[in-house]
């Protein structure tokens, strides 16, 4: 019995993929997806999503897709426009219906009013000759190997296709319109993803002005700033200024070793005898997750942060990012 119900469920996923496949194999497929974008990238209006049904559902979800990447959108229910609320549609806007049968009676009877306000319509249903289609300024039209439910009566693989199609279309007007990570940022403000892509490195780094030390900082001075400033590492700089290198608690921790057995050379030595030279900065105006990218990249948990006139200003520490991000 569980052998036919995991049968049952790969088999689901296996119409989903083999429908996907069988459309990217089609080269107009995504020349469709393309054509529809650019005339809603062209329009200045807002985003109609319509759609009956689970259609309906796929249709409010681009929606919601389409609004939090810079294409303002909302979700117009067809029998509702039919019933009162067709004063949603406005002059020139730009109706993005779903309807796998492309025949959906309360869709079907929006177009005319959609034509009298002057406006565009794209469709996307798996019926080419249909009058959804047939009707559209655009039309993307898919095809599924087999929906994927064991009665072949629940729309499954036309959903998913049609719901990949809607995020195809946020994909292409994203690069039509030049959409960029702090925009997105700037319609989720309230959330930690918002945050991430807002903040920037300035917001949470660790002020330098305790851990600032030269070169020649003997390492009886280096300890005491160490423990004051309580930040795991002072930046070690050139006469000009500059980062030269950084020295962390490890580092302490490795010369300590290597030292065990002279110690009194350790403590008669200066900063640039046991710090990392060269370390990797980051500028302050850096986003926190150019940041925890970097540190990853770099396999270190510390940055030194520099002014744009490469001078440090500030550390920010993995913890910082956790925190502020």
């Amino acid at each position: 019995m569980k052998d036919g119900i995991q049968s049952a469920i790969v088999d689901t996923f296996r119409a989903a993929e083999s429908s996907l496949a069988q459309n990217l194999e089609n080269p107009n497929f995504t020349q469709q997806v393309m054509h529809a974008a650019e005339i809603l990238a062209e329009s200045k209006n807002r985003i109609l999503t319509c759609g009956m049904g689970k259609s309906g559902l796929i249709a409010r979800k681009v929606a919601a897709t389409l609004t939090s990447t810079g294409s303002p959108a909302v979700f117009l229910h067809p029998a509702d426009a039919l019933h009162g609320d067709i004063g949603n549609l406005q002059s020139k806007e730009v109706v993005l219906a779903f309807s796998n049968s492309g025949e959906t009676r309360e869709i079907v009877e929006l177009l005319p009013h959609i034509k009298r306000l002057q406006g565009k319509l794209i469709a996307v249903s798996q019926k080419a000759e249909s009058t959804l289609a047939t009707s559209a300024d655009s039309a993307i039209t898919y095809s599924i190997t087999r929906e994927g439910c064991p009665l072949e009566l629940a729309p499954m693989a036309s959903t998913t296709i049609s719901l990949v199609i809607g995020d195809a279309i946020a994909t292409a007007l994203i690069k039509l319109k030049k959409f960029r990570r702090e925009d997105f940022g700037k319609f989720h403000p309230s959330g930690t993803l918002g945050r991430k892509l807002l903040t920037r490195v300035k917001d949470v780094m660790q002020p330098a002005e305790k851990i600032l030390l030269t070169r020649d900082t003997p390492f009886s001075e280096i300890l005491p700033s160490m423990i004051s400033a309580n930040l795991g590492a002072v930046i070690i700089v050139g006469s000009k200024g500059h980062v030269r290198g950084i020295l962390t608690d490890g580092d302490i921790k490795r010369s300590l070793e290597q030292f065990k057995k002279t110690p009194v050379e350790l403590f008669s030595s200066t900063a640039v005898q046991i710090m990392t030279p060269n370390p990797t900065t980051i500028h302050d105006s850096a986003l926190v997750d150019e940041a925890f990218a970097l540190m990853q990249e770099k396999k270190t948990y510390t940055l030194p942060v520099v002014n744009t006139a490469k001078k440090p200003i500030g550390i920010v520490r993995m913890h910082d990012l956790m925190v502020g991000g």
